[in-house]
Order: C-alpha cells, then sequence, then structure tokens
C-alpha cells in the first residue's frame, strides 16, 4: 500500500521514517532539522559516532523519542540541471532507504520529498523518481509493506496523488 499524507513526518506512527539529511548527520534546516529536534539530543550524539553519509546512500538509528523505532538517514542529490547524475543518486536514495527498511524488518516507511527543498530538485521530477522506485522495490519485496509519501504543502500533496493516480 502506498499512501500520501500531509503534515509533519516526526509525528507519524510507522516503524521507520526517511531524514532528507545532510552528509555529516549532524542535523541541518528544513526536515532534517525538525526530525533531530523531535528525536532529541540522543539522535545527534548517535549521528556523532557514524562516519557520515555520501549522496544516494543511506544509513539507520534509533527513533529516540519519536514514534517510529527507526530513523533511516539518506543524502539526496544537490539538483544543478539534473547532468550531473542526480536523478541516479535521488533514485539510490531511496532503494538504499527501503533495503535498510526492509532489513529492520520494518512493515511502514515514511518517506519526505527527498532534494526538494534546499537542494531545490523540482519537485514533480523527484516524486516520479520516488513513486517509481517505492513500486519497484514493492513489487519485489514483502516488506515494507506500507509506504507513505510525507508531504508538507498542497502543492506537493497535489503532485503526489496525480502522480499515483496516473500510474494506478
Amino acid at each position: 500500500m502506498i499512501e500520501v499524507w500531509q503534515g509533519d513526518i516526526t509525528r507519524l506512527t510507522v516503524d521507520a521514517i526517511v531524514n532528507a539529511a545532510n552528509a555529516s548527520l549532524l542535523g541541518g534546516g528544513g526536515v532534517d532539522g525538525a526530525i533531530h529536534r523531535a528525536a532529541g539530543p540522543d539522535l545527534n550524539a548517535e549521528c556523532r559516532m557514524m562516519d557520515g553519509c555520501r549522496p544516494g546512500k543511506a544509513v539507520v538509528t534509533r527513533g529516540h523519542r519519536l514514534p517510529a523505532r527507526w530513523i533511516i538517514h539518506t543524502v539526496g542529490p544537490i539538483w544543478g540541471g539534473g547532468l550531473d547524475g542526480e536523478p541516479a543518486i535521488l533514485a539510490s536514495c531511496y532503494r538504499e532507504s527501503l533495503a535498510l527498511a526492509a532489513e529492520t524488518g520494518a512493515e511502514s516507511v515514511a518517506f519526505p520529498c527527498i532534494s526538494t527543498g534546499v537542494y531545490r530538485y523540482p519537485m514533480d521530477r523527484a516524486a516520479r523518481i520516488a513513486i517509481r522506485e517505492v513500486r519497484a522495490f514493492m513489487a519485489k519485496n514483502e516488506r515494507p509493506a506500507r509506504v507513505v509519501f510525507c508531504t508538507f504543502s498542497d502543492g506537493a500533496t497535489e503532485i503526489y496523488q496525480r502522480l499515483l493516480s496516473e500510474a494506478a
């Protein structure tokens, strides 16, 4: 099951949430900052023990004070026009995050709109990649059984809903 939910990803009751992180994993703005604030200082301490994360890769931490048991941190590409491998890096973010969700035993996972904030990836293009990768992964794997695309604006919600209904 794939669904769209508009709101604060830190409040979702799912097994894992995905963090659109920066390479240091030490928090930042947007969804990354919101997740770090909601999870509390123990998340930052756990992330300090890691060696960061490269674009297109993903790592997992505990959820700490979040309803989610796990936080999967992935670093999306910075949009530069699409000629520097951005689509492949973004697709890898989704595949790697889903693989970690399955590895942890997560039945449900929520994704933010990776790279569409300060990294400027065009929402429509990013959503197409997200939906394609999630559908492909779910077609071959039992877990996760539920994926939520968590949007924060009416415009993003409309794009995800439209793209999901077009390809249904």
